[in-house]
């Protein structure tokens, strides 16, 4: 029998992009789940893979290009927040200051965002700025989960490995974090229902 989808996705619309702290946002009043990562990390891939699209989130071929903070509202009830990725060595030290407060602002001034999804490439630890987002994280006390991207490059023994690896790396219990392959879909259902799981409204006390 076929699992049911955790996301089936109805409705896509691409609302727009904050490009400056104090700038445009979204008015709506959604629920919101945003999704960080270094440069390069496979997050637009990502994302069409969650979302069932080929193309809907463009893939750069120049990493670092993302300037804003790009709101897509799926299903008509909640929004996607893609943030700039960060840690690009190309990328101009003035523009990738600019970044640093307006992610900042966004996370700390976003009342309805219920969680990120933090992306880290399987095959590579942490790096410096990785810790940096995770301490901020931390601070601004929102909910985490990680997701370990491009799993499909590495054996399946070798991806189990590293992400036991992160996991010590990261102290979190290894089931917090999701191996996903946008090539194979690998990963993408169990990333759906844990967004699910944010979005689901909390038990009356």
């Amino acid at each position: 029998m076929a699992s049911t989808d955790p996301l089936v996705i109805r409705s896509l619309e691409f609302v727009g992009g904050l490009a400056s702290v104090g700038g445009w946002r979204p008015e709506l009043d959604l629920p919101e789940i945003a999704f960080a990562g270094r440069s390069n990390v496979g997050k637009s891939s990502l994302l069409n893979k969650l979302l069932k699209r080929r193309s809907f989130v463009r893939v750069s071929k120049t990493p670092g290009r993302t300037r804003e903070i790009n709101f897509f509202k799926v299903n008509g009830t909640f929004l996607l927040a893609d943030l700039p990725g960060y840690g690009y060595a190309k990328v101009s030290k003035t523009r990738s200051a600019e970044w640093g407060p307006l992610i900042e602002s966004y996370l700390r001034s976003t009342r309805q965002l219920r969680g990120v999804v933090q992306l880290l490439d399987v095959r590579h630890d942490p790096t410096e700025e990785d810790r940096q987002m995770l301490d901020f994280l931390a601070d601004v006390s929102v909910p985490v989960m990680f997701v370990a991207t491009k799993t499909d490059k590495l054996s399946h023994a070798a991806a189990k490995r590293r992400v036991q690896e992160l996991a010590i790396m990261l102290q979190v219990d290894e089931d917090h974090i999701i191996p996903f392959s946008a090539q194979t879909g690998a990963g993408r259902d169990e990333l759906a229902e844990a967004i699910s799981g944010l979005l689901a409204p909390e038990p009356a006390a």
